[in-house]
């Protein structure tokens, strides 16, 4: 496929799965809300079989929002569903995924350094991924393991972190980190599909029928919306991972994810406590000082140099030989490279001065994370990096 096409594909999926992952997320995060900031009701309320009311005031207007402890005498004509928020995300999504890690898969999921795959080998272990991990979550919530809420999420913790492992082992560490986040993903919609959905036709089934509704119906809608609410955080993450290389290309990546996805359902929990009113704060602290933990403990190692190295004088020539035969590829006014037809992020190596311009982004990427260049396709030696890292501690010896 042409890239400019591909990029012209990617921008339009990636906006969509933006806009629908915010309309999912938003209805979710309202509606959680809610469910937490209900009140009893006055007599006359329950008496209609109102378990919670409300009142909020929005856009220069008041609303008056009740919820039935199971379903009202008579369904109303109209009554709103939210489904089409996590089908579209969803779909969006895989779009994106499968443009990106599948057609262009020899790109960006097969990475030769870890294992040597064909494009359909890495498509099918991407696709049996997913599908093996949401078949191993939708059996593990359909056992009575659903009504022990800690032990089940003490498995699904397990079953992530082995996941995790697994997949850093045969892609790369961009497209380990996206198919874990397309397996959560995947199983917040299933949720919707196969758990609430369901449950809320059964639902309006029986009102319908005028028999009284089967209580479990909503309790397990109720399970597996408070699962998704658990997990956005961590899939926004994902989502934007592959800005962040320090994260996912560290060696032990998978367990960086997996304390990532525990750091970010911690402050999940701290708001939903916080709709209950109940202050919580020593659930914050303890996800930032974990955070600053898990920033500390990654954080990239100076380059070992030699005294000898140390005292060798790098010229300017030298940098920009190294860049322009190892980096100008992807980075100048004209890519002479077969996929990335523009300079990526915007960072052009066109002279001296341009190249001493992004110095700090060279150390982020080339010397620190090493994701650069990408999937290391010009082949930058270890000397070469080491030439770099010279060169830039010369520069901060000038600014001294």
């Amino acid at each position: 496929m042409d890239p400019y096409i591909t990029e012209w594909l990617n921008l339009i999926i990636r906006f969509a799965h933006l806009i629908t992952g915010i309309a999912w997320i938003g209805a979710s995060f309202y509606f959680v809300w809610l469910d937490n900031h209900l009140e009893n009701p006055p007599q006359w309320k329950t008496d209609k079989g109102i378990g919670g009311d409300l009142w909020a005031i929005h856009g220069g207007g008041f609303y008056e929002v009740a919820k039935y402890k199971l379903a009202p005498e008579k369904m109303p004509s109209t009554l709103h569903w939210f489904k089409w928020e996590a089908y579209t995300t969803w779909i969006t999504g895989f779009l994106l995924m499968s443009l990106m890690f599948y057609v262009g898969a020899e790109s960006y999921l097969i990475d030769k350094r870890v294992a040597d795959l064909t494009q359909l080998q890495a498509i099918g272990l991407g696709i049996g991924a997913i599908v093996f991990g949401v078949t191993v979550y939708e059996v593990l919530v359909r056992t009575t393991l659903r009504n022990h809420s800690v032990i089940l999420g003490v498995i699904l913790i397990i079953f992530a972190t082995g996941l995790s492992y697994g997949l850093t082992q045969v892609f790369s560490a961009r497209g380990a980190y996206m198919h874990m986040g397309a397996i959560i993903g995947t199983i917040m919609a299933g949720n919707v599909f196969f758990g609430i959905m369901p449950s809320q036709r059964a639902l309006v089934k029986a009102v319908n029928e005028g028999k009284a509704p089967d209580p479990a119906f909503g309790l397990n809608a109720k399970l597996r919306s408070t699962h998704n609410t658990y997990t956005t955080l961590p899939i926004i993450f994902i989502m934007i991972s592959n800005h962040y290389p320090m994260t996912y290309n560290h060696n032990a990546n998978w367990l960086v994810l997996i304390a990532i996805i525990l750091i970010t359902a911690a402050i999940r929990q701290y708001f939903v406590l916080r709709h209950f009113g109940k202050q919580k704060p020593l659930i914050l602290v303890g996800a930032v000082l974990a955070t600053i933990a898990l920033a500390f403990v990654i954080a990239p190692k100076a380059t070992n140099l030699t005294e000898a190295q140390k005292q060798q004088t790098v010229s300017r020539e030298q940098v920009q030989t190294i860049i322009k035969e190892r980096c100008s590829s992807c980075h100048s006014e004209n890519n002479t490279d077969d996929i990335f037809k523009s300079a990526q992020a915007g960072v052009v190596f066109s002279d001296g001065e341009s190249i001493k311009q992004w110095a700090p982004r060279i150390k982020a990427r080339v010397i620190d994370a090493k994701d650069m260049p990408f999937m290391n396709k010009t082949k930058m030696t270890d000397t070469e990096r080491n030439t770099l890292a010279l060169w830039l501690i010369s520069l901060d010896n000038d600014k001294q």
